[in-house]
């Protein structure tokens, strides 16, 4: 009840807050992160917004750059190195959508965490929801009526959410390790955030500027 009273329209903290506080990501410092798309007015003008508590291994790709191999810091690189963790992803959208296809927008949302090199390995949980905030589906607690009439999107009309979870997952993952901070914790642990000024450089020399 406090989170729905204090929810508001600013942009919410990311990086090493809330749940994200104790996670590691790819080997350095996760925490919480998000994103959203917007499809075009054609495409029913659709809004799908991610959030992302990365917790999980692998080896870190951004654009397509092997960024993780560059920094000498991924999975494998010491055998002994874990990848496991539990990743949290919640996928929010407008669109008018029925539990099915729910599921189904939820499922894409892992295909953007393998774009950033997660691996969902043997002992990660990693795990998706996805609910619809669509205005014309809204169940009364109470009713005279003993049944209801729902809009839902058709299947052919779903490939543009698809992408676009695909798309905001994706950039949710990298959001959270862009903010995260360096860490200490409980018997004097200490995760390291990702070294952003070197993650630029190797950026720009793949031609990702």
């Amino acid at each position: 009840m406090e989170a729905l009273a204090n929810a508001s329209e600013n942009k919410p903290e990311e990086g090493c807050v809330g749940a994200g506080t104790g996670t590691v990501c790819f080997g350095w410092k996760g925490g919480i992160g998000t994103s959203s798309r917007k499809l075009p007015e054609e495409l029913g003008g659709y809004t799908v917004g991610v959030l992302v508590q990365s917790n999980f291994g692998g080896v870190l790709e951004i654009a397509g750059v092997p960024v993780g191999q560059e920094l000498g810091q991924y999975y494998f690189k010491n055998v002994i190195e874990s990848a496991d963790g539990s990743c949290m992803i919640v996928v929010a959208t407008d669109a008018p959508l029925d539990a099915r296809n729910l599921k189904r927008l939820a499922k894409r949302a892992l295909l953007g965490l393998g774009k950033t090199g997660g691996v969902m390995s043997n002992g990660s949980g990693d795990y998706v929801i996805a609910f619809s905030t669509a205005e014309e589906n809204r169940i009364p607690y109470q009713s005279e009526e003993n049944s209801q009439e729902m809009t839902v999107l058709r299947n052919g009309s779903m490939t543009p959410l698809f992408m676009a979870a695909i798309e905001a997952t994706e950039e949710a993952v990298l959001n959270s390790l862009f903010e995260a901070e360096n860490t200490s914790g409980q018997e004097g642990r200490k995760i390291e955030a990702l070294p952003v000024k070197k993650v630029m450089k190797i950026l720009k020399e793949y031609g990702r500027e």
